[in-house]
């Protein structure tokens, strides 16, 4: 006979689970082909599919296992990974179509706090579908949806590091003290979803093993039914939620009040008149899987000796000792015989099973005694004493029946230091009374004295004659308690401060980020300088420090930077582009061969190798061969924006600007806001003498990048060409004061200054730049014009001189400006003659 379909489908989602968690796509995907084939109408069959083809990165497959229930809606993870297979497909709004369909399957679900080693929640929450609604609508070009979904994700999670990011890669403008603090949502998150895992973990510490429980003779740990790859759990459209039949923790967390007597209610056990059917058993929940008895029953105890008062202490009786034929009517609480734990009497099998379920009350008891008010003679209000179909459903003998010799000689062997031995004996046993007399009396008024102040807070002497009171005591404060609901909120706090800790960190990461992305790298570095150097010192911030630095134009520093990276993550793709376009501008032709076959070596596919083998060649000036690998790059990935803008800079280089403007405008089409397109189509169009149109890229580019000094010079050239050197004098300005070692701003300034006849700040320009450029020979050739111009012949001729050795190709224009000096200084010798 053919076991029923649910189990068999069950067995294999487990079978997908367990392969998808142990990253064993394949055999997933093939667990995943036989389900859907037993089961080819259940979306489930059909998510578990998609997800495996999604996995491993078959985007098509994907997609076609999941148009049909996941475009119309109808199950939220296949609407989920069909999203997906439609941003990797270009698809964009198909994805976004799918998820809005969806919509009342996610809009309140809230996974924060709620994934776990050992837990999984398979299907997306709000804050996830939200930041792929943002980024399908930033691929599909709708920036203004595309900001909306991405503000309403880390509205619910504000660690939803990819949302921010598209923030930042927007240009949007945003308040990081905003977004990095706990959200309502995370605040709900880590209230019901982190009080069930601090308890639980408290209890694995006490509870034995698997293997141990097997060894003894108890059933194997049951896993949580918030598991969900259990079948208990109840799956609505695929939306797998919690067990409602826990509503005690729930209530705990919230702040419900909760009776004492609920221990009854969770437990099975007969309470203060509650009359409790038994069963072959034992009936009621004694009969259960003893440690999920224990796991209620401590978790009740705590719900409710939290919030709840104690009640009345039970009316005194006046009773016998036998033995002694003393009547006391102040007694202490009866003691409870050790038997109750584990009874010699019982078979193996009811002994161990009732062993969770004695545990548990005795962590009742002891901590109840500690907590709660006691009666004028010291007895304990609800004891088990009190309560007689407590003691017969616990096996619990009476105080004053005789007890059984192997009980008394088993007393007479066993260490007093044992945690039960002073509960073995028993006040009507005359052997048990002579042991007891043999002891010094000393001693004995110590050990009592102390266990009064241990139980009840009482600091006086008790009477050597109250044998009841004084054993009561003894044998209760040796109970162990297995569990204290303290460190619970301790956790608690401790998970808070956690949480806390991760949201200053990601605050200094995000606002360095978000500088950076706007392109104010002096105030990026400081942030990320102040990170911990245990954060500081990884890949990531290195990277983002060396960027920074790189756009300062900062070269050789940038290096030393991504060297650091190379050591620490030699297999590091990321950034590379960047690294190899620092080597090019070093002019470092060894360095960056080196660095084009090392990527090479590890991925041929990705895009950061060929560029760094396109810029390798480039610096060889092998433009063609550059270009063929730059074209590599954007066919491994459309979206690489940098690799078109390395073409563009080649075909430049070549002079074919229509093909170049192309390349440039495809850089664009890719990222808006990559400046580097923006200015190379300007540069084009500057070579054209298009300089109005030039103008505007310029413009464009300094718009999105306002620090870069290179930019807002080129603007100048441009304005200068255009024959307005005033509006070019406040840009070069600008620019000396983005850059005060740009050499070329100051440069151009001077250089203005001199054409708007001002040659004294222009001296003091090219003084200032002759520091930064010792070498260069257009410098000296400046400032020999400017001295002719102040008529300094002697330090004219002088850097005339130091210019015509440091370029002897332009030998003859300076030597043409040295005659002039002559020509000037024979028409001036008859004049003043």
């Amino acid at each position: 006979m053919s076991p029923a379909n649910h189990h068999v489908a069950h067995q294999l989602r487990l079978l997908i689970y367990y392969h998808l968690d142990c990253n064993l796509l394949r055999n997933a995907l093939f667990f995943a082909g036989r389900l859907h084939a037993y089961e080819p109408r259940a979306t489930e069959a059909v998510y578990l599919l998609a997800l495996c083809h999604l996995r491993l990165g078959q985007l098509k497959a994907a997609y076609d296992s999941s148009k049909n229930p996941g475009s119309r809606g109808t199950h939220l993870g296949c609407s989920y990974v069909f999203a997906q297979a439609c941003l990797g497909l270009e698809r964009y709004g198909e994805g976004l179509a799918a998820l809005e369909k969806s919509r009342s399957l996610w809009t309140s679900r809230n996974s924060w706090n709620k994934h776990t080693e050992t837990r999984r929640l398979p299907l997306p929450d709000a804050a996830a579908v939200h930041c792929l609604q943002g980024k399908l609508s930033h691929a599909y070009g709708d920036t203004n949806r595309a900001i909306e979904y991405y503000a309403e994700a880390l509205k619910l999670n504000s660690l939803m590091w990819d949302a921010f990011v598209g923030l930042c890669d927007l240009g949007v403008n945003v308040r990081i003290p905003n977004i990095f603090k706990v959200t309502p949502a995370m605040m709900a998150g880590l209230d019901s979803g982190s009080g069930e895992e601090i308890f639980s973990g408290v209890l694995e510490d006490s509870l034995p093993s698997d293997s141990q429980s097997n060894k003894q003779g108890h059933p194997p740990h049951v896993p949580s039914t918030n598991d969900p790859f259990s079948i208990a759990t109840n799956r609505v459209n695929g939306d797998i939620r919690s067990n409602p039949a826990k509503p005690a923790l729930y209530e705990k967390l919230n702040g419900s009040t909760i009776s004492v007597t609920s221990i009854g209610e969770v437990t099975g056990l007969a309470i203060e008149g509650l009359d409790t059917p038994t069963g072959p058993n034992g009936g009621g929940a004694a009969s259960q899987d003893p440690w999920k008895v224990e796991w209620k029953a401590v978790r009740s105890f705590h719900e409710g000796s939290a919030v709840a008062e104690p009640p009345l202490a039970p009316a005194r009786k006046t009773r016998t000792i036998a033995g002694l034929d003393m009547k006391f009517g102040t007694d202490a609480p009866p003691r409870m015989k050790a038997s109750h734990i584990r009874s010699k009497s019982r078979t193996n099998g009811d002994s161990e099973e009732m062993d969770g379920v004695g545990s548990a009350i005795s962590s009742f008891m002891t901590s109840s005694i500690a907590e709660r008010k006691r009666t004028v003679s010291g007895q304990i209000a609800q004891s088990v004493a009190s309560n007689p179909t407590l003691h017969q459903n616990l096996n619990v003998s009476d105080p004053m029946a005789p007890q059984r010799r192997s009980v008394r000689l088993f007393n007479q062997i066993r260490p007093q230091s044992s945690k039960f031995s002073a509960s073995t004996g028993s006040l009507g046993s005359k052997e048990g009374r002579d042991i007891k007399k043999a002891k010094p009396v000393g001693t004995r008024r110590a050990q009592l004295s102390t266990v009064g102040r241990v139980v009840s807070g009482n600091r006086k002497h008790t009477d050597p004659m109250d044998i009841d009171s004084k054993e009561g005591r003894y044998e209760v404060a040796n109970i162990p308690v297995p569990f204290n609901p303290k460190p619970a909120v301790s956790e608690k706090i401790k998970e808070y401060d956690s949480l806390q800790w991760l949201l200053d960190l990601f605050t200094k990461l995000g606002s360095g980020y978000f500088a950076l992305s706007h392109y104010r790298c002096e105030e990026a570095l400081k942030i990320f300088n102040s990170i911990t150097p245990s954060q500081r010192e990884t890949p990531w911030v290195l990277a983002q420090m060396g960027r920074a630095l790189y756009e300062q134009t900062s070269y050789t520093e940038a290096e030393k930077y991504f060297v650091r990276i190379k050591a620490m993550s030699p297999a590091r793709l990321e950034d590379m582009e960047v690294y190899s376009t620092i080597l090019w501008h070093l002019k470092s032709e060894v360095d960056l061969a080196f660095l084009a076959h090392e990527i090479l070596d590890i991925d041929r596919l990705s895009p950061q190798a060929w560029c760094a083998v396109g810029n390798s060649f480039s610096l060889q000036r092998d433009h063609d061969q550059a270009l063929k690998c730059f074209k590599r790059a954007t066919q491994l990935d459309p979206k690489f924006a940098y690799a078109f803008t390395l073409q563009g800079h080649e075909h430049v280089a070549n002079e074919e600007y229509d093909k170049a403007m192309a390349a440039y405008r495809s850089g664009i089409a890719a990222e808006n806001r990559h400046y580097n397109s923006w200015y190379g189509l300007g540069r084009v169009y500057e070579k054209q003498g298009k300089y109005n149109v030039a103008e505007q890229h310029y413009r464009t580019a300094a718009s999105i990048n306002p620090t870069n000094a290179v930019l807002v010079c080129c603007i100048g050239v441009v304005l200068e060409k255009m024959k307005n050197p005033k509006a070019a004098l406040v840009q070069y300005v600008k620019s000396c004061e983005l850059d005060p070692k740009s050499s070329l701003s100051r440069f151009k300034k001077a250089r203005v200054l001199m054409a708007l006849q001002q040659p004294d700040q222009a001296l003091m320009e090219l003084n200032v730049l002759k520091d930064i450029a010792p070498d260069e020979a257009n410098v000296h050739f400046l400032l020999g014009r400017v001295y002719k111009i102040l008529r300094q012949k002697g330090n004219a001729i002088k850097h005339f001189t130091t210019a015509l050795n440091l370029d002897p190709k332009a030998s003859h224009y300076i030597k043409e400006f040295m005659e002039q000096m002559e020509v000037e200084d024979d028409n001036d010798g008859p004049m003043a003659g």
